[in-house]
């Protein structure tokens, strides 16, 4: 009988589907603030999206271009986490290490908005990403060197 890998008997799956989705939920939140940041700001991305009273240019703005980059660097790096984890879970990886490259990638990333958002200087932002990055590379690397 073939190892199902992609069950919630697994500990790797379950653990693996709590914190890519505990991150989706942390990158889809990103769009509601975008909104919420551009109302607050009267700052729209296109002309039709300003009230018919106020119709003039738009004009980009500090704060809503940061929390759009936040947003897109967490696509950035999130996907990839995800599409890697379903990949490295077929691997049949060791469960204590499976979880520690979960959790080590979410609280990253996690990090990685509040760096962001408060902000907090440099090179935190930036430790955050290599941090997250790194954990993706490692299951990366794990899933090469079994398959070959």
């Amino acid at each position: 009988m073939p190892t199902l890998y992609y069950t919630l008997d697994n500990a790797v799956f379950r653990n693996f589907l709590f914190y890519a989705v505990a991150s989706i939920l942390k990158m889809m939140i990103m769009s509601p603030l975008t909104s919420r940041q551009r109302f607050e700001k009267n700052a729209f991305a296109n002309p039709e999206d300003i009230p018919l009273d106020e119709r003039k240019t738009t004009r980009p703005d500090p704060d809503v271009e940061r929390i759009r980059r936040n947003h897109l660097n967490d696509i950035e790096n999130i996907v990839p986490f995800v599409l890697i984890g379903f990949c490295y879970i077929a691997c049949n990886p060791n469960a204590t290490l499976a979880l520690w490259h979960f959790r080590i990638f979410f609280f990253s990333r996690l990090f990685h908005t509040f760096a962001y958002q408060i902000p907090i200087r440099q090179p935190s932002r930036a430790l955050a990403f290599l941090v997250g990055f790194v954990v993706t590379v490692s299951m990366t690397a794990q899933i090469l060197f079994q398959v070959y």
